[in-house]
């Protein structure tokens, strides 16, 4: 995390390396007005920040899987390369030590709450002011969550739902990558050739996926990648 880093770089003195770029946020969003927007947003929440803009999906896994140590991403729902969740999903799964938060123009509460659920640190409406911004960024870069304050996070996750999270998390991330190829209605082949593997290797990671989320037929398997897709409850009867 990374006030851990920064308590690191002062216990050992680097007076270098505490001068240099010490937060990197990437901002993942489509539009480039709204990255402009929350460009300025984020400028000066804390001194020697860089900030990383991702246009699809593609590019934010790129910019992660290169080992860029990214200290918060800022993550549409919506871009080329991910449906619904699927692809906050893809990141808590494949970079479980990089918080996301979630900003977008849908402010369902129930979209908010699943967000959370799935493993969000914050959800941060695009309505909201540059300085409700600023203090909801500064919150998670402390180690914290943020949600607007009508957000009621309290209750209990249904069965369906937490069953879902658990499941979700059982799958390694080129599992969580295929099942998002799935819902896009790839075929083995498309899907072997767009990750570099074998057919072979991805009928593998296809019969585990099922196994995984119980249920028996590649269609089975859309239906519930759809249904992940648009935060929907996987029904548990094939479990």
């Amino acid at each position: 995390m990374l006030r851990e880093r920064l308590q690191k770089r002062r216990q050992t003195g680097d007076r270098a390396l505490a001068d240099v770029a010490q937060t990197k946020i990437m901002i993942a969003d489509d539009h480039p007005l709204v990255r402009g927007g929350l460009r300025e947003a984020v400028n000066g929440i804390v001194e020697g920040i860089t900030i990383v803009e991702a246009g699809t999906f593609d590019e934010v896994s790129d910019q992660l899987g290169k080992g860029s140590e990214i200290d918060l991403v800022l993550l549409d729902l919506t871009m080329p390369g991910v449906q619904g969740f699927s692809g906050l999903m893809y990141l808590r799964a494949q970079h479980p030590g990089t918080p996301v938060v979630v900003v977008s123009g849908n402010e369902d509460r129930g979209v908010i709450r699943r967000c959370i659920e799935f493993g969000a640190s914050g959800f941060i409406p695009k309505s909201v002011d540059v300085e409700t911004m600023r203090k909801a960024i500064r919150a998670v870069l402390d180690g914290g969550t943020w949600t607007p304050s009508d957000v009621d996070l309290s209750s209990p996750v249904d069965r369906e739902t937490g069953d879902l999270v658990k499941r979700l998390g059982s799958l390694t991330p080129q599992q969580v990558r295929v099942l998002m190829m799935l819902s896009e209605g790839l075929l083995n082949k498309q899907i072997a050739y767009e990750l570099g593997v074998s057919e072979a290797t991805v009928k593998a990671h296809v019969s585990a996926i099922l196994q995984k989320l119980g249920v028996e037929s590649r269609t089975q398997a859309v239906i519930a990648a759809s249904k992940i897709a648009a935060g929907q409850p996987v029904p548990l009867d094939h479990a």
